[in-house]
């Protein structure tokens, strides 16, 4: 269970009782966490990582002036329940377990947790319960097998570095936006094909790192971003190489036009629609995703055409070496507009190869 050199230490840290704020055990081939830990409760930092502990022993729940606990490197197969019970846990290292899961009620009392690595994991989803780690300013969870990200991680309003390299994950939820305070984004080696609109309302963004996904095209105002490093290698990007395609005039459907009606009549504050407009929920709804037209201003429904316009990226960015022009959306609500566009606008066609 222990080897004769951790029996030394543990009983020499024993000796000491409540006077004892620190027990490293690293790489001493323990097969099971002590017991005798709960006569420590004056205990501030438990290091046991690199040994092959399967799970937590229940006395750790005496263990409530805890700050850092280290059990990177071990066989635990799920984020304990009894964390639950580490009021003062400042600092928690997971990383290189066999976690797939996070156990009933895990997160429910860690309030002052600042740090949590997760790294080198079998993790395929995050519960929503990690809206309760309020205090987290540091998460990291590489190297699992994510495919999501749920919306409540969004809400850990403290979050200033996030750190997703190499998992499964698809998308970015939209609600990424309220992160308002996160300085480091690293997504490298996911599948994600489009970031949010959102996106762009990161305002304190310094460094961000996409390389490695599927991205072609990032939303507008993404070139406004604060950022000091960005690197976007390895992206199937879109290139400025014009053709020349066939314009086809669309016809509006009945409800593209009444909702580009409601929806510009608002903007003018008429009255009479908008005292009308709360008592159709139905029809909030569907204006409600109404987009506006970059050349005229004006909103309108259905995406009637998507361009590109390329930017050179910011001289403030540290970039990735290749990347000399970053393609922004931009939606256009009519031929009439987009043949006053400008010169770096383009209509996105697929173009067959013959």
């Amino acid at each position: 269970m222990y080897s004769p050199m951790a029996e030394r230490l543990l009983v020499r840290a024993l000796k000491g009782g409540k006077n004892t704020k620190i027990v490293t055990l690293n790489g001493k081939k323990i097969t099971k966490m002590p017991s005798t830990l709960e006569k420590l409760p004056g205990l501030k930092t438990l290091d046991l990582q690199n040994n092959r502990i399967p799970k937590v022993c229940p006395e750790i729940s005496t263990l409530t002036q805890l700050t850092s606990l280290n059990l990177g490197n071990n066989l635990l197969e799920e984020v304990p329940e009894e964390m639950k019970y580490l009021t003062s846990l400042k600092k928690l290292h997971l990383f290189g377990n066999r976690i797939h899961r996070f156990a009933s009620g895990a997160c429910d009392g860690l309030q002052n947790l600042i740090l949590l690595s997760l790294n080198n994991n079998q993790l395929t989803w995050i519960p929503p319960e990690v809206s309760r780690l309020k205090s987290l300013t540091y998460l990291s969870i590489n190297h699992n097998w994510l495919a999501s990200i749920p919306r409540e991680l969004c809400f850990l309003k403290n979050l200033s570095e996030l750190q997703l390299n190499y998992n499964q994950l698809i998308c970015i939820p939209e609600e990424i936006k309220f992160l308002k305070n996160l300085q480091k984004l690293f997504l490298v080696r996911n599948n994600i094909e489009v970031l949010p609109e959102g996106f762009c309302d990161l305002i304190n963004l310094r460094s961000l790192d996409i390389a490695g996904n599927v991205i072609q095209i990032f939303p507008s105002g993404f070139q406004n971003l604060k950022l000091r490093e960005f690197y976007c290698e390895e992206n199937p990007l879109l290139m400025k190489q014009p053709v020349h395609a066939v314009k086809q005039e669309g016809v509006w459907r009945l409800q593209e036009i009444t909702s580009r009606f409601i929806m510009n009549q608002l903007a003018e504050k008429n009255l009479f629609l908008m005292q009308a407009f709360e008592w159709y929920p139905q029809v909030r709804n569907i204006i409600s995703q109404g987009r506006k037209c970059a050349i005229c201003g004006k909103s309108f429904l259905a995406v009637w055409l998507e361009c590109v316009e390329f930017v050179p990226p910011s001289k403030n960015w540290k970039i990735s070496r290749n990347l000399q022009l970053v393609p922004l959306r931009i939606l256009i609500c009519s031929y009439k507009c987009f043949n006053q566009r400008g010169p770096n606008v383009f209509g996105i066609a697929q173009v067959e190869s013959r």
